[in-house]
């Protein structure tokens, strides 16, 4: 499941053509931690999911991977 939180983490970022720094410097982490998001290597908590929904205009359920949209 990690992975395919972090293919939807890179595709919304992709799509507002965003760099992983900006993203981290957004959630207040370094880019290597959101770096291993998109990788599914590290999970994000409960608050940086919320904000990456906020930022990236997704409902958490398409972040999850439980909708196509």
């Amino acid at each position: 499941m990690k992975e395919e939180v972090g293919k939807r983490f890179l595709e919304c970022r992709k799509t507002l053509n965003l760099t992983q720094k900006d993203v981290a410097d957004f959630l207040g982490v370094k880019q290597p931690v959101y770096q291993r998001f998109e990788k599914g290597v590290f999970e994000c908590n409960y608050q940086q999911l919320v904000k990456l929904s906020e930022l990236f205009e997704v409902s958490i359920d398409y972040l999850l991977g439980k909708t196509e949209f």
